[in-house]
């Protein structure tokens, strides 16, 4: 395939996310109405609805009709055991519904998130925010748009300007609580503006994109949360890597991303690891 029929090939994949993300946010927000039927994961803080399920098996199946040769890592089929690993074959990486707990709560912080990677590069995302209907889409070397307005990161670089965003993962044990609020207080202590929990990990990502939030971190997400929204921020300006400062490793389930690579680098000095089993082959990270 030459680099103009991929480049197009892969417009056709976006457009076509883009049509999905919307398609399944209007299931989520009829579904939001309904009585729900909640189940846990790993943790009793780790929720699974119908829903997930259903909005899932919506978008991976219309994606395959259409795109039979390619991968799908999602979430719900990963926590059904489907082997979660990047090839280098066009691979989507999907989750349904970001922000379930928020969903189970009607708590209007929900999003579906699309991601798409070649030769295990980050390629494009689409975000959809369903209850305030606002679409994020990025292409790499494109730039990145909310409902089609061009979006710019904040650059600040000053810590005791910036708003701070970051989720608790699933595990609260008392050992990884107490490094989760001692983080929070090093950067509080800073001091920052502020530190905010929104119950998305995706959604919050994508307020560092638009400039609403200075930076983002956290431990214990996974790589579902981050695709589709780490082209989205680095095509609006941003940085995003590695809580050890290093490139952004997918499977690692921790990030960092900011408006720029001052504070960046600052969070990365000030926090303490909580180890999370990595997404692809099961061994912790530190």
């Amino acid at each position: 395939m030459t680099s103009m029929e991929s480049d197009k090939c892969w417009q056709e994949c976006m457009d076509v996310a883009v049509q999905i993300a919307r398609s399944a946010g209007q299931v989520v927000r009829e579904a939001v109405k309904q009585e729900k039927r909640v189940s846990t994961k790993s943790t009793p803080a780790d929720l699974v609805t119908e829903a997930d399920h259903q909005v899932e098996e919506l978008i991976i199946s219309t994606l395959r009709e259409r795109f039979p040769s390619h991968r799908f890592i999602g979430e719900e089929s990963s926590a059904a055991g489907e082997k979660c690993i990047l090839t280098d074959s066009p691979t989507w990486i999907i989750d349904p519904i970001d922000g379930t707990c928020n969903f189970v709560h009607s708590f209007p912080m929900v999003a579906v998130s699309i991601g798409f990677a070649v030769k295990k590069e980050l390629e494009f995302g689409v975000i959809y925010h369903c209850f305030e209907e606002t679409l994020y889409t990025a292409r790499k070397g494109q730039g990145a748009f909310c409902n089609g307005l061009r979006l710019q990161v904040s650059k600040e670089k000053d810590v005791s300007k910036a708003l701070i965003l970051t989720e608790i993962g699933a595990k609260r044990d008392p050992k990884t609580l107490k490094i989760f609020s001692g983080n929070i207080e090093k950067l509080l202590s800073a001091p920052a503006h502020g530190v905010r929990i929104i119950g998305s990990s995706t959604l919050a990502l994508c307020q560092v994109a638009t400039g609403a939030a200075d930076a983002y971190y956290q431990y214990g997400l996974h790589c579902w949360d981050i695709a589709a929204a780490a082209v989205i921020i680095r095509e609006a300006g941003g940085v995003v890597i590695d809580t050890s400062g290093g490139p952004l490793d997918l499977m690692s389930r921790r990030v960092v991303a900011a408006g720029s690579q001052e504070i960046a680098s600052y969070i990365v000095q000030q926090l303490q690891p909580i180890s999370y089993e990595r997404d692809d082959n099961g061994h912790s990270t530190q």
